[in-house]
C-alpha cells in the first residue's frame, strides 16, 4: 500500500511529538518510610497532584513501593539523590540541627494545623535564609499534633510515675526533656514502636493520637495529654537540590507555588484528621485518657524554661539574631491561629 506523501509527513510529525512530549517530562521518585493511609503519605500523594496539575503533566511522581532509607537515613538519601522528594523528623538526627528545635516545645497549640503554619511562617522569614536544611530544597516544614504520654500496664500520673518506666522517643526537644525530668528514654525511629512495646523492652512511648493506629499500638492502654502538647515534633518536606534546579523556570515555579504554607496546610490537615479518628478509636478500645496535673504541667515548665535558655544560645552561635523574640513571635503566631 502506498502511503500519500502528506499522510506521512503528518504521521511522521504526529510521531515526532509525542517523543518531544515524552522527553519533556520529568519523573520525580517519592519515597515515604510511613504507611501508605498515613496522613503525611497522603499529604505528599495530595502535592504531586497539586504539582502535576499545576504544571500540566510536565512534572509528575513516581511513588516508590519501598522506602529508599531507614527514617533517620532520609535527609541524606535526598540530599544525595537515591529519592528525589520525602519527609523526615529532623530529630532524627541529634544535633545536626538547631533552629528546629523552636518548634518541638511543650505547650505550643492543640493542633498541627496552629504550631506547623506558625511554624512555616517562622521558618521562611528566618530560618530558611541562615541554611538550616542546607544541601536540599526545603518545601515546607510542618510538625505532629500535640505529644502525649502513651503507656502500656500503668497511667502516668506524675513525673514520679514517668521515672519508673522505660520509654521510646523520637528525639529533638523532648530527648533533652526527658533527661532532666529523669526519665528512662531510648531515641527509635517510629516505625519500631510496634515491636519494642509488644515485647515489653519499653513501657510506653511518646507520640501524637494518630500513632497508636498507624503504627498498629493496640496494647496502648493509657494516655496522659497536656494541654498545648508534651512536646511537638518537627519535620521537614524537602527535594533533592540538583533535581529541583533542573527544572525549567517555569516548572520551579510550579514547585515553589505547592509548596511553603500550602504544602505546610496539607501535612497538617492530615495530621489532625487522623489524630481525630484516633481519638475516636480510643474511646472504643477503652484507651484510659487523662490530663496532667497542674503540678506535673509546672514540673515540665521548670525543666524547659533552661532548655529554651539554651536554645537562644545555641540559635545566635549559628547566626540567628534576637533568638528569644523569635521564640516569642512563634508562640504568638500560633495562639493566632488556633
Amino acid at each position: 500500500m502506498t502511503r500519500h506523501p502528506l499522510a506521512f509527513s503528518s504521521l511522521a510529525a504526529a510521531l515526532l511529538a509525542a517523543a518531544g512530549i515524552g522527553q519533556a517530562q520529568t519523573v520525580l521518585n517519592v519515597s515515604t518510610w510511613l504507611p501508605p493511609s498515613h496522613g503525611a503519605t497522603v499529604a505528599q500523594n495530595q502535592w504531586c497532584e497539586a504539582l502535576e496539575k499545576e504544571t500540566s503533566g510536565s512534572v509528575k511522581c513516581n511513588l516508590l513501593p519501598k522506602a529508599v532509607s531507614a527514617p533517620p537515613g532520609t535527609f541524606d538519601a535526598v540530599r544525595d539523590g537515591v529519592a528525589d522528594v520525602s519527609y523526615t523528623v529532623d530529630g532524627y538526627t541529634p544535633g545536626r540541627f538547631i533552629f528546629t528545635q523552636v518548634a518541638e516545645f511543650p505547650f505550643l497549640g492543640d493542633s498541627s494545623l496552629a504550631t506547623s503554619v506558625a511554624y512555616q511562617r517562622i521558618y521562611s522569614k528566618y530560618f530558611a535564609p541562615l541554611g538550616e536544611h542546607r544541601g536540599v530544597k526545603t518545601l515546607a516544614v510542618f510538625t505532629h499534633g500535640p505529644g502525649i504520654i502513651f503507656t502500656v500496664k500503668q497511667p502516668v500520673s506524675s513525673a514520679a510515675d514517668a521515672a519508673k518506666l522505660k520509654f521510646r522517643i523520637g528525639g529533638g526537644n523532648i530527648n533533652e526533656l526527658s533527661k532532666l525530668m529523669g526519665w528512662n528514654t531510648t531515641l527509635k525511629p517510629a516505625t519500631e514502636s510496634f515491636e519494642l512495646l509488644s515485647t515489653g523492652v519499653m513501657d510506653g512511648t511518646f507520640f501524637p493520637d494518630e500513632s497508636l493506629q498507624s503504627m498498629r499500638l493496640s496494647m496502648v492502654k493509657y494516655a496522659t495529654t497536656f494541654p498545648g502538647g508534651l512536646y511537638n515534633t518537627s519535620f521537614v518536606f524537602m527535594m533533592n537540590q540538583a533535581k529541583y534546579d533542573s527544572l525549567k523556570p517555569e516548572e520551579k515555579a510550579a514547585v515553589d507555588k505547592v509548596s511553603g504554607e500550602a504544602a505546610t496546610r496539607l501535612f497538617a490537615a492530615g495530621w489532625d484528621r487522623t489524630d481525630a479518628a484516633s481519638r475516636e478509636i480510643q474511646k472504643q478500645t477503652g484507651v484510659q485518657r487523662q490530663v496532667a496535673s497542674e503540678a506535673f504541667i509546672n514540673e515540665v515548665k521548670a525543666k524547659q524554661a533552661g532548655l529554651e535558655d539554651k536554645w537562644v544560645a545555641s540559635a545566635e552561635g549559628r547566626g540567628l539574631k534576637n533568638a528569644r523574640s523569635v521564640l516569642a513571635e512563634f508562640r504568638a503566631e500560633t495562639q493566632k491561629l488556633k
